[in-house]
């Protein structure tokens, strides 16, 4: 996780790593190969993207007229790797390990906002990444939803081993990470380690938040 006060440059660092932003000094390495961000193409960037780095953001980015099925097979079509088949049965396991076997056709503005992040999730492992890049994914969502993403994200992570980097304001669901990097300024300032991820537990979860308030 990386964490720190807005403006410090967490979402900046998350881009950069996702070949959205180029750095203004230095370099990037991705999956063992320095990123030449001077002669890369934008349709090479994209080829990256599409295929190596999964992405989910606060906001959802659903396509509107495309059912939950539909946004997590056109990253595949796109990606041109798969038949119309495998494509069909690929977005079907996905959407039903999140959770929405019962949610397919639905358009998301049938759907929750916890739902249409579980689409979002499930999109973005369409395509097999290497690296999931989350920014804020939870920013939108009460409590309940909180818990239940986070729980999903660590399931994948723990069963798949991929890797993710995940920005966010929550201190509360720091236990999640297995590092929680620290940024001011634009700089790493100090960084934490869980000896072990765990997940919250919702009901005593509330319970801290109710007493908060």
């Amino acid at each position: 996780m990386l964490r720190g006060a807005s403006g410090g440059g967490k979402t900046t660092t998350l881009n950069i790593i996702g070949t959205i932003d180029q750095p203004s000094a230095g370099t990037v390495r991705l999956f063992g190969n320095q990123v030449d961000f001077t002669t890369a193409t934008d349709s090479e960037l994209a080829e990256l993207r599409l295929t190596k780095i999964g992405f989910v953001f606060q906001q959802y980015n659903l396509l509107s007229t495309l059912s939950a099925f539909e946004n997590v097979e056109l990253p595949m079509s796109m990606a041109n790797k798969l038949n119309a088949a495998q494509r069909k049965a690929k977005a079907q396991t996905l959407l039903r390990m999140v959770g929405l076997e019962d949610r397919m056709t639905h358009l998301p503005s049938e759907l929750s906002g916890g739902e249409q992040q579980r689409v979002t999730i499930a999109r973005a492992l369409a395509n097999d990444p290497e690296l999931l890049l989350l920014d804020e994914a939870t920013g939108d969502l009460d409590s309940k939803n909180t818990v239940d993403i986070m729980d999903l994200l660590l399931r994948i992570n723990q069963e798949s081993g991929m890797t993710m980097i995940m920005v966010t304001h929550n201190d509360l669901i720091e236990q999640y990470a297995d590092r929680i990097l620290y940024i001011s300024d634009g700089q790493l300032t100090e960084q934490a380690v869980n000896l072990k991820q765990m997940p919250l537990l919702h009901d005593d979860y509330m319970a801290f938040l109710n007493e908060q308030e």
